[in-house]
């Protein structure tokens, strides 16, 4: 990954350099890196429409880059297949990412025949500004990812990352101060050790090109599902299943290193998909009432924002930038909230033709100087 990396920045300098046409100047009058700074404090939106070098200046790699959705997609066509998708939010346009590395190839299960009623889980986390692919299972019921494949948009490269020293699936998988996490699950088959260990990667920490091992869980009961250990203000939390079930619930202080019990008011409104703002403001979905909540530290309680039916049902969901970002039922689309608004606006962003969402994500756009990555068909 650090060559990855490297060759990376080279590429992206040199689209900087050829980012427009030099003989085109981005404002009359002006120097272009002052014209640049100007432009640099109007949103992408404002620029867009006005003329085609400012709608090259905001996909450059110079240029401050805004939020975009980054979707998992199933397709019927390829039913074992996982696609990878940007939604560009100015443009309103869907749009292909660069395929994984080829060697080894990324082989997921997505249904079975056993398993009639569910799909098989495909875990991802955003860090750091990347996303990363921690767990999946193959063909034949083995962990599908020996290493966290990761995408990094600015760049927009794939690359692996340091080996798990126990590749697993069906596991908590999340993200807290840079760093990601995997606790619990199952390799090939079901293991004590492997239900109750702890793994840590610190993203980008060049010096410590592995995993590390951290304070177990004290048995093997989040090995049941795969769930999502959401980053909140210094610690990990996570529940043992999905859904409206009773749960049981921990929470990891990362610094300390211990696992302490998850607050009673904040697992009893824990109702559906969980994801924290910055991992500083948690949210969760009732699922079956589509109900957005708020958690309120001090209370103790989950305070309500908006009530839809197009939020029944809801699979995973992301939050950044003010918006909360949903999965809906059966993955037929994604729901977008903005929580900054007094009342909660939603919209829906429809998915491309033959697509269903397995996750989504939030990150900053990728960079496309020459809007040459292809658009959806």
């Amino acid at each position: 990954m650090p060559m990855a990396i490297a060759n990376a920045t080279k590429r992206r300098k040199q689209m900087d350099h050829n980012h427009r046409n030099p003989s085109q100047s981005l404002l009359p009058g002006l120097p272009d890196h002052i014209a640049h700074l100007c432009l640099s404090l109007l949103h992408p939106s404002s620029l867009y429409s006005v003329c085609r070098s400012w709608r090259r200046l905001i996909y450059s790699p110079s240029f401050p880059p805004f939020l975009s959705l980054y979707a998992l997609l199933s397709s019927s066509s390829s039913p074992d297949s996982i696609h990878f998708f940007t939604f560009d939010p100015i443009s309103s346009n869907w749009h292909r990412l660069p395929p994984p590395p080829p060697d080894p190839p990324l082989r997921v299960l997505l249904r079975h025949p056993s398993f009639l009623s569910r799909s098989l889980p495909v875990q991802s986390v955003s860090v750091a500004g990347n996303l990363v692919l921690l767990a999946a299972t193959t063909h034949n019921f083995a962990p599908a990812l020996s290493h966290p494949l990761i995408f990094n948009p600015l760049y927009k490269t794939w690359a692996f990352g340091p080996p798990l020293a126990t590749p697993r699936r069906w596991c908590a998988a999340g993200a807290a101060g840079g760093a990601v996490y995997v606790a619990s699950g199952m390799g090939s088959q079901f293991s004590i050790g492997t239900a109750k260990s702890v793994e840590k990667w610190e993203l980008g920490e060049e010096r410590s090109w592995e995993w590390e091992g951290k304070s177990g869980l004290r048995d093997g009961r989040f090995s049941r599902e795969a769930i999502d250990a959401v980053g909140w203000r210094g610690k990990l939390c996570m529940v043992n299943v999905k859904g409206d079930a009773a749960k049981e619930g921990l929470v990891y202080d990362v610094e300390k290193d211990v696992w302490e019990e998850m607050p009673e008011g904040m697992i009893g409104g824990w109702r559906g998909p969980v994801a924290a703002m910055d991992e500083e403001v948690m949210y969760t979905l009732h699922e079956r009432k589509g109900a957005l909540r708020k958690y309120d530290p001090e209370r103790d309680a989950w305070e309500g924002i908006v009530e839809s039916e197009r939020l029944r049902g809801a699979q995973q969901m992301s939050a950044a930038g003010g918006k909360v970002c949903v999965v809906c039922g059966g993955g037929n689309g994604i729901v977008v909230v903005d929580v900054m608004a007094s009342l909660g606006r939603l919209w829906v962003v429809d998915l491309p033709a033959g697509f269903e969402a397995v996750a989504v994500h939030i990150l900053p756009r990728m960079s496309r100087p020459d809007f040459g990555f292809p658009a959806t068909e």
